[in-house]
């Protein structure tokens, strides 16, 4: 009895039923093993279209000045990662609504961690606040925001992050410049890539920069003649304050105040997109919720992050500084309450609408068409209702004669269904 002919090579089936149990299990383990490592290689063969695009990518590296070394380096067994561009298409079916966003943003966990850090590192953030005139409970809300107090910086490779978005066309060139701008900071030695981590998106260290805002704002703070803002906490810190100074932070001056609107308070004259002095709002009876005097000078902006019944707040220009880390409502929110309670600072007086059902994707975008429908400028239909939502929103509730707070709620929504 032969398994392999001497003539063909190829298994005779039949004779494999007569083999010895052992034997069989023995050449079915064979087979298998054979299989798997055929399937692992295909597998982990590299993708020809993703090498020529690396390869296309050199003369523009070589332009920015990247070495050869420096580049090949940079893209050793690097592959695409199919997982990343699954997470560019997922969208939560619910929007959390910003009572939520808050709870995990100032737990008190992360809030105990934030005093420790800044007790740390209160020399760090006295010598960034003189230099850069950005106050340390800032800087501490978007450390506590970005990684926890650099608890977690992100794990994944940013160059192979950065290559697989650019290779699937993922927001037009946005990511293949990202790529090249990562591949020069190789070049200048901040970092090796072994530790060059960041998120699945390529934002990078303890506070998060992507390559560009790296490259145009991290700082060396320690003078060691590097911008590690990986390991390394003052240039992270530092580099952070340059960066709010740099899109406009205004020395000496809060983000806002929580405050309380009389009964009377008329919204419709009081646009949340102008800013006006503090001056007006407290002739029109508006209150700071801590009981202190509103400010002599300066300007600040009605925010209404869950309509009139939730809480209220007086926000200054530092607020939309806070939102060019991230132009979420939400976020720059917990980064400026966050700061504040490492601080020291008591909680909000008010509460959250917590019995309010919140719009989900579908119903966002359903209001963001009706909106677009009456000839609003809603933005992007995607079912996220940002701050261009928020205004058409505010002019559609103030021509249907309803409060115009801004807030999305079903009632409003069936109030669009009924409009002609």
């Amino acid at each position: 009895m032969r398994v392999i002919s001497a003539n063909s090579r190829l298994i005779n089936i039949a004779n494999v039923a007569r083999i010895a149990p052992l034997v069989r299990a023995l050449l079915l383990v064979t087979l298998v093993g054979f299989l798997a490592v055929f399937a692992n290689t295909a597998r982990a063969a590299p993708e020809p279209g993703f090498r020529g695009f690396v390869e296309g990518l050199w003369p523009q590296a070589q332009s920015r000045g990247v070495s050869r070394e420096t580049f090949d380096q940079a893209f050793a067994g690097v592959t695409p990662n199919p997982k990343l561009i699954a997470l560019t298409k997922k969208q939560a079916e619910f929007v959390k609504p910003v009572w939520e966003y808050l709870n995990g943003a100032l737990s008190a966990r992360r809030i105990a961690r934030g005093k420790e850090k800044q007790r740390e590192w209160s020399d760090t953030l006295r010598r960034a606040d003189n230099q850069f005139g950005v106050e340390s409970p800032v800087v501490m809300g978007v450390w506590g925001m970005e990684t926890d107090f650099g608890g977690f910086a992100g794990d994944s490779y940013v160059i192979r992050s950065l290559a697989t978005l650019a290779y699937a066309r993922y927001r037009g060139d946005f990511f293949k410049n990202e790529l090249l701008i990562a591949l020069q900071i190789l070049q200048e030695g901040h970092v090796t890539p072994a530790n060059m981590k960041g998120s699945w998106a390529g934002a990078m260290g303890q506070t998060q920069f992507m390559p560009s805002s790296f490259k145009a704002y991290a700082v060396d703070f320690n003078n060691d003649g590097k911008k590690d803002i990986w390991t390394n906490v003052p240039d992270a810190l530092g580099s952070t304050a340059n960066y709010l100074k740099q899109h406009g932070w205004i020395a000496g001056e809060t983000w806002g105040y929580e405050v309380i609107l009389p009964a009377t308070f008329d919204l419709s004259a009081h646009d949340p997109a102008n800013f006006e002095t503090f001056a007006i709002f407290a002739a029109a009876g508006v209150t700071r919720a801590d009981g202190q005097a509103m400010p002599r000078s300066g300007e600040a902006a009605l925010l209404l992050p869950a309509g009139r019944r939730g809480p209220v707040f007086l926000v200054t220009p530092n607020f939309k500084v806070i939102k060019t880390y991230n132009n979420s409502t939400s976020y720059a929110l917990a980064v400026a309450l966050l700061g504040d309670a490492i601080a020291g600072e008591p909680p909000l007086r008010a509460s959250w609408p917590t019995g309010d059902k919140p719009l989900n994707r579908a119903q966002s975008k359903d209001m963001q068409t009706r909106l677009h429908a009456m000839g609003y400028d809603v933005g992007e239909l995607d079912g996220k209702l940002g701050e261009k939502a928020s205004l058409a929103l505010r002019q559609f509730q103030r021509k249907a004669g309803l409060d115009p707070d801004g807030y999305p709620t079903l009632k409003v929504l069936e109030r669009m269904h009924k409009a002609r």
